[in-house]
């Protein structure tokens, strides 16, 4: 039996898709050590690999089939755009992607003005504009803070991440329209789909159970 591989996007994500896992039978008990410096972790009972990699990456490998399963927010799905199958809703880690602003840039996105537009996610932000809003807009890519730029004039409005949003408050922005809702999600490569198609369904499978058994 070939090992199955897991690509999980680091950080508070992992921990609780390991927890989930926890919950099926799924376990690797090299990962539970904090200070070791491996990469890949082993469960060689249930033939299964784990490595831990930056968000934006994890579709990556599992389009070019370095991991057969991956776990990310829906955002990065989204953002990179690779091949794969998008096979669960996790329910945890839940968000919002969304259009912010100071309330004064609302008219500007109901006239359908020419505006700039800032964000971490300019592939989310140009879809959104242009294919949802038809609304032509100049997209500026940022890695940092993007909660500065309306405020110093860079761009009239951002499309972020929000959560609780007590950072956009306490800077005078809010929420002006919601471009999608956010959670983490499991994708599969779409090759080890087919050849692992029994192992893998097990899995997605025993995970729903759990969901629905949380829902209600």
């Amino acid at each position: 039996m070939r090992y199955l591989t897991f690509a999980l996007a680091k950080g508070r994500l992992a921990k609780t898709a390991m927890k989930m896992f926890e919950s099926i039978g799924i376990e690797c008990e090299e990962m539970k050590d904090e200070k070791t410096r491996k990469l890949i972790f082993v469960n060689e009972d249930l033939k299964l690999k784990f490595f831990l990699a930056k968000a934006s990456d994890v579709p990556t490998y599992v389009e070019y089939g370095a991991a057969d399963i991956g776990i990310v927010g829906k955002d990065t799905i989204l953002e990179e755009d690779r091949k794969l199958y998008e096979v669960l809703d996790l329910g945890f880690g839940k968000c919002r992607m969304c259009v912010c602003g100071p309330k004064s840039a609302k008219e500007l996105l109901k006239n359908h003005g020419m505006i700039r537009v800032a964000s971490k996610y300019p592939k989310i932000a140009k879809d959104y504009f242009y294919n949802k809003k038809h609304q032509t807009v100049e997209i500026i890519k940022l890695n940092g803070s993007v909660e500065l730029a309306p405020i110093v004039g860079l761009s009239e409005v951002i499309v972020d991440i929000v959560e609780t949003g007590t950072t956009l408050k306490e800077n005078g922005l809010d929420v002006l329209e919601e471009v999608c809702p956010l959670s983490a999600r499991m994708v599969v490569n779409q090759v080890s789909m087919k050849m692992e198609d029994e192992r893998i369904r097990k899995i997605i499978t025993d995970l729903k159970d759990k969901i629905s058994e949380k829902v209600i």
